[in-house]
């Protein structure tokens, strides 16, 4: 049973840090493009940053500089680090993962775990 357990959000005022966790299992982790994406209250789901099993990374231009993306295959989980947060950042972040790795390098996933609210205030 394929699982992505986030942990890491939370309530930040504007220009400080958060870091998101993604726990995987069930599925062979380091053979896939993982990412994260978001939905924030009155938008459309948003992809935020990819990384392959290369190590190569995608970033929307919403977040590039601020946000960094990164894995550790030893121990499966999925890291994103989020500084210089502003409220425009508010949303519900998802782990992601995607099947295609073309269609991780555009910030499309197939699946989805459960999210966690990150919220900024200004």
């Amino acid at each position: 049973q394929v699982q992505l357990v986030v942990s890491g959000g939370g309530s930040v005022q504007a220009g400080g840090s958060l870091r998101l966790s993604c726990a995987a299992s069930g599925f062979t982790y380091s053979s896939y493009c993982m990412g994260w994406d978001r939905v924030a209250p009155g938008k459309e789901r948003e992809g935020v940053a990819a990384i392959e099993r290369d190590g190569t990374t995608t970033y929307a231009d919403s977040v590039k500089g601020r946000f960094t993306i990164s894995r550790d295959n030893a121990k499966n989980t999925l890291y994103l680090q989020m500084n210089s947060l502003e409220p425009e950042d508010t949303a519900m972040y998802y782990c992601a993962r995607a099947t295609d790795d073309g269609y991780c390098r555009t910030l499309q996933f197939d699946y989805w775990g459960q999210g966690t609210q990150v919220t900024v205030s200004s």
